[in-house]
């Protein structure tokens, strides 16, 4: 009586390269796809001769220690309406809605932050936020 086990050989079907061969046909015509589409038209854009930005944007200032800045001078929280007010009917010749730039440190208080961009909201301008950390 022969118990032993015969020795057979299960045919295997080795599939590691189908991934990889996979993988790289699926980039391939992801990239085709996108490169080759009809649908698109060519447009030129306008160039610009001067940065114009930089000009009509107003830029308020907060430091670590919580002192506010309109553009180079120190104001008073207090006066910062007046102020403001001033610069956007200054604005307002050269644009239709200027931005307020507001940098603030990130060691500042957030009530300095929000009374600026309260009081750019009062005098009609857009409010920008530059964090700096």
């Amino acid at each position: 009586m022969d118990i032993r086990k015969r020795l057979r050989s299960h045919p295997d079907i080795h599939t590691g390269a189908l991934n990889d061969i996979l993988f790289i046909l699926l980039l391939f015509f992801l990239i085709v796809s996108t490169i080759a589409n009809p649908n698109i038209i060519r447009v030129n854009n306008p160039k610009g001769k001067g940065d114009s930005k930089s000009k009509q944007t107003i830029v308020v200032s907060i430091d670590k220690d919580n002192k506010m800045y309109l553009g180079n001078k120190e104001i008073n929280e207090y006066s910062l309406d007046s102020l403001l007010k001033e610069e956007v009917t200054r604005a307002k010749q050269f644009m239709d809605t200027p931005a307020v730039v507001i940098n603030a440190d990130t060691i500042s208080y957030t009530g300095s932050f929000f009374k600026i961009m309260a009081a750019a909201k009062r005098v009609g301008a857009k409010v920008v936020a530059n964090v700096k950390p």
